[in-house]
């Protein structure tokens, strides 16, 4: 009993060390939204996992793991950096389809493809842990999603045509995927601006309440003159009217999410492809934050690579998704590198809350490794980005070729192990919180 205390004594000093190098700055910053933060993390196992991509990374640069489908390719291939089961949703593409894949990119990077395999999968033993599924049937469950990457990748990378390997739209996708983008599908621009903004003298404005902060006019001005710098950062495909770039209104606000804690952002209230009130856009611009990745990926030709986060974030996104917002852009405010991009009526997060049916999880997640396959597979010398000239679906399906037993096996083994620790992890992280331990709470 000693043994086991004085080990979780010494593992929470190590995570303890992990959140003072990756939320240092952020907490000083602003502590009551770490304080939401990190009541959010004490929920769940998987909530803590969710919000601690810095630890995960940390744990798995430490083992010095390459392992056998590793080389000097598939270890610098464009990654998700934070794929993890509930990262996938739906999203309207530029060519106004709706799509579902994997959202949110703050965290993508350079790095090793396994890494984001190794990620989702302890995810999965984590939801499967919450829904009291046997360790068979987690086991099951990963090997299902291997082998759907597998397939996925192989098929790429033979040069399987656009058709025989579609998106998952409204047309080919089905069960709660389906459910999602029908969802997405039933929502509207117009839903959206009513719940943010008002019509007040002939024109639309952001609500004065609703989590909003009135900016002083200094603060507006170095608002305005970021997105004059953000502007020149699309493409020039985007937008075909000038007066689409023309801001009404613009107003702070504060994340408190598990994954935005601290960071500065701004919503800003643009015309619109036409005069009509209906089709005005809300965009955000936030402070991009430093992906927990890139703390162990030391090559000199990734780091050189983007000007900073915001740029880094934008850059990787377009990389991973094809056909990707066409409002997504990066700028500069007070030396921090932005992510812009439109909040979108049309995002719908797939739900796991319902989903208790074995079959029915194992159908998804076999759906969710294709959808993580397509993203890797977009992201290589055809992409337009020279940090990864070569063909990334062929490296990877090469080196899985090699070795097609291990691949599964490789994936059920961390999901169990690490699953096994992140539930020990978060335990200690909860004892760590409520006994004020956290330095600066």
């Amino acid at each position: 009993m000693a043994l086991e205390h004085d080990r979780a004594a010494q593992r929470g000093e190590e995570i303890l060390a992990v959140f003072d190098t990756a939320f240092g700055e952020l907490l000083a910053a602003d502590p009551a939204a770490f304080r939401v933060k990190f009541r959010k993390m004490a929920a769940s196992a998987f909530a803590f996992y969710r919000g601690t991509a810095c630890l995960f990374y940390g744990d798995l640069a430490h083992g010095k793991e390459t392992g056998p489908y590793l080389d000097d390719r598939t270890s610098r291939v464009w990654i998700h950096g934070d794929l993890h089961a509930e990262n996938f949703g739906t999203y309207m593409d530029a060519n106004g389809r709706l799509i579902f894949n994997v959202n949110d990119f703050d965290e993508a990077y350079v790095g090793p493809f396994t890494w984001d395999l190794q990620r989702f999968a302890a995810s999965v033993a984590l939801i499967g842990y919450t829904k009291a599924l046997s360790d068979e049937k987690i086991t099951e469950l990963v090997r299902i999603y291997a082998a759907a990457y597998r397939e996925r990748i192989h098929a790429l990378a033979t040069g399987a045509k656009n058709d025989e390997v579609p998106p998952f739209t409204l047309d080919t996708a089905d069960g709660p995927l389906l459910g999602a983008l029908r969802e997405a599908r039933s929502l509207t621009r117009f839903g959206l601006l009513a719940s943010m903004t008002e019509i007040r003298d002939a024109d639309r404005r952001f609500l004065p309440d609703g989590g909003s902060i009135e900016l002083d006019a200094a603060t507006r001005y170095k608002i305005l003159a970021a997105f004059d710098g953000y502007l020149e950062t699309l493409p020039d495909t985007s937008l075909t009217r000038p007066d689409s770039y023309r801001v009404k209104d613009v107003v702070g606000r504060r994340g408190i999410g598990i994954g935005s804690a601290g960071l500065p952002s701004y919503n800003i209230l643009l015309e619109g492809n036409s005069d009509a009130l209906e089709n005005d856009v809300v965009i955000y611009m936030k402070q991009a934050q430093t992906p927990a990745v890139s703390r162990h990926i030391t090559d000199p030709a990734v780091r050189s690579y983007f000007q900073h986060e915001g740029h880094r974030t934008v850059i990787s996104q377009r990389a991973l998704q094809a056909h990707a917002d066409p409002w997504l852009g990066w700028t500069e405010l007070d030396g921090a590198g932005q992510l812009v991009a439109e909040v979108s009526p049309y995002a719908v997060d797939l739900d796991w809350s319902d989903l208790d049916d074995p079959a029915e999880i194992a159908a998804v997640v076999a759906d969710l490794g294709r959808a993580t396959a397509t993203m890797h597979a977009a992201a290589d010398d055809q992409s337009g980005h020279s940090l990864v000239p070569f063909s990334t679906e062929r490296a990877i399906d090469a080196v899985i070729a090699a070795d097609e037993d291990g691949f599964g096996d490789l994936l059920v083994d961390f999901a169990h192990s690490y699953g096994a620790r992140a539930r020990a992890d978060h335990q200690i992280f909860v004892d760590l919180f409520r006994n004020g331990r956290i330095p600066g709470l």
